[in-house]
């Protein structure tokens, strides 16, 4: 398997914390007196338990995203300011073996309070700041996504911000940017909307409002549906109905443009995995009920 780069060959723990994330929204679901069952149960405590959220501080008050057996701490990105880990900082919290202390999150993650410096986009609030890692005032929409795949938004609310709020307002503006259109790309509308990092013409790309290649990522509009259920179904519908040529055996591509008469006929699991748990989401709240029926999790939310 080759690293992502040169110096990410070794501990990612942001990717550690998305697959931490499902597994114990598995162990929730598997949780009978079937044998196999129970050792798949236990395997996940151990490997849950195993974690060591808290050396990836080194000794400071946030958490880093990568060491390597080669190369230590030498990417040195120490992660906060919103964007998409804050299931990290969730899970660093809720470990029982090697938690953060409560300042690793308000210092790290929240950077003394400067994450709550939001700003307005189309007449709707950000919510946080999301300028700390992008050029835009809001972020590509998987920054929505990928923490709360199983973290529940609704309710969720801390002294920076209300969690459902903050993910609702960032899909509206992403569906309120296809209707204005600024940039005046050929298909937008509130029925094809929504951007994310995809593939693109000039191949991967952090699509977002103020680096918008006129590139719609369907994951984008779909994996939103449980805070935006009219707008992203009328996404839906449209694909479905209206553009067919964008849609191969495994559902839509993973992005296409009207404006540059282009699409790629392939798929990106990151950009795949997470409609389908968004939308059961969206209908029964099955992995969000799983996820935070977890003992160690329900402490810390």
């Amino acid at each position: 398997m080759q690293p992502f780069s040169k110096k990410d060959d070794g501990g990612d723990l942001v990717e550690t914390a998305f697959m931490v994330q499902g597994l114990l929204a598995v162990a929730e679901y598997f949780n009978g007196t079937n044998p196999k069952e129970k050792l798949l149960v236990s395997k996940i405590d151990t490997l849950w338990r195993g974690i060591e959220w808290n050396w990836y501080t080194q000794g400071k008050n946030t958490l880093y995203w990568h060491w390597s057996p080669n190369y230590g701490w030498e990417m040195n990105f120490p992660v906060g300011g919103y964007n998409e880990c804050l299931i990290m900082y969730v899970l660093a919290a809720a470990s029982p073996t090697f938690p953060i202390s409560k300042e690793v999150y308000e210092q790290g993650w929240a950077l003394y309070g400067n994450i709550k410096k939001d700003t307005t986009l189309y007449g709707i609030k950000t919510v946080l700041n999301h300028y700390e890692h992008s050029k835009d005032p809001v972020g590509p929409l998987f920054w929505a996504h990928y923490s709360y795949l199983g973290l529940d938004p609704n309710g969720l609310i801390d002294q920076f911000a209300d969690y459902g709020l903050l993910n609702r307002n960032h899909a509206l503006i992403h569906h309120q940017h296809a209707i204005k259109n600024p940039n005046k790309c050929k298909g937008y509308s509130a029925v094809n909307w929504g951007l994310t990092s995809s593939y693109s013409m000039k191949g991967y790309a952090g699509h977002q409002p103020n680096e918008d290649l006129c590139v719609i990522s369907p994951t984008a509009a779909m994996s939103s549906i449980p805070y935006t259920p009219k707008e992203s179904l009328d996404f839906i519908r449209h694909l479905y109905i209206d553009k067919m040529e964008y849609i191969g055996e495994y559902g839509p591509y993973d992005a296409f443009s009207e404006e540059h008469n282009w699409y790629l006929p392939r798929y990106l699991a990151i950009d795949q995995g997470p409609i389908p748990v968004m939308i059961e989401n969206y209908r029964s709240g099955l992995l969000w009920k799983l996820f935070m029926a977890n003992s160690d999790v329900k402490n810390r939310t």
